[in-house]
C-alpha cells in the first residue's frame, strides 16, 4: 500500500469539501458551548490552505505537510488554527523527505500529530475535545493490517456523538461545566470529517493496501 503526495493532496481538498459545505453546522455546535467561530474558521483556512497546495509544487509528503500546517496557523482563527497547524507540522516531520509511504508509516505520523494536539491543547481522552476522536481513531489504525473505510467512519463519527454525553474540561466550553453536556464538541466534529475524508481515499481505492 502507498500514500503519496497526490493522494495527500486530495484528502486536503475532500476534507475542504467537507468543511465547505458543514461550515453552518460546525459553527451552530461551537455558538451552543464556544466562541461560534468554528465553522467559519475551519472553512476560510482550509479554502486557504487547498489553493495554497494546488498551485505548489512537492517533492515530498513532509513539504505539503509542513504548508498545510503553516497556512492553517496563519489563517484560521482561534483554537483551531494553532490545533490543526500542530497536527500538520507534526506529521510533515515524521514524512520528511518521504514521496510515498504505506499505511503503517502514515499512521505513525498521525500518532505524532496525536502526540503534538495533546501537548498543544494539554487535553486528553474524556476532556470533550478533539482528542475524543482522534485517539481512538489512531488506535484503531494502528491495529489493523487493512483499514475499512466504512469502520473508519463509522468509529469517527460514534467517537463524534459520544462526546455529547462529555462535560468539556477544556477550552471555553469548559466555563459552562455540567451545562456543556448534551452538546457535540465542534472539534470533535471537525475531526471526524478528517478521518471521513481518509477513509474515502481507502473506499474509492486511492489508497492500494
Amino acid at each position: 500500500m502507498t500514500f503519496d503526495v497526490e493522494q495527500a493532496k486530495k484528502w486536503i481538498m475532500t476534507f475542504n469539501d467537507k468543511i465547505q459545505e458543514n461550515k453552518e453546522y460546525l459553527t451552530e455546535l461551537d455558538q451552543a458551548i464556544g466562541d461560534g467561530d468554528h465553522g467559519l474558521n475551519m472553512a476560510r483556512g482550509f479554502q486557504e490552505t487547498v489553493k495554497k497546495i494546488t498551485e505548489g509544487k512537492y517533492d515530498d509528503l513532509g513539504s505539503l505537510f509542513k504548508d498545510v500546517g503553516m497556512t492553517l496557523i496563519a489563517k484560521v482563527g482561534g483554537a483551531s488554527g494553532p490545533l490543526y497547524g500542530t497536527a500538520f507540522m507534526k506529521a510533515s516531520l515524521a514524512l520528511k523527505g518521504k514521496k510515498e509511504v504505506d499505511i503503517k508509516a502514515l499512521v505513525e505520523a498521525l500518532a505524532a500529530s496525536l502526540d503534538g494536539l495533546k501537548v498543544r491543547g494539554k487535553a486528553q481522552v474524556g476532556d470533550k475535545t478533539m482528542i475524543d476522536v482522534w485517539e481512538p481513531v489512531i488506535e484503531y489504525m494502528k491495529n489493523r493490517e487493512t483499514i475499512h473505510s466504512k469502520e473508519l467512519t463509522d468509529l469517527s463519527k460514534e467517537k463524534m456523538d459520544d462526546t455529547k454525553e462529555l462535560e468539556a474540561k477544556k477550552g471555553r466550553a469548559a466555563y459552562l461545566g455540567k451545562r456543556s453536556i448534551g452538546h457535540i464538541d465542534p472539534g470533535a466534529a471537525s475531526s471526524y470529517l478528517l478521518f471521513a475524508s481518509l477513509a474515502e481515499l481507502f473506499e474509492e481505492g486511492e489508497v492500494a493496501q
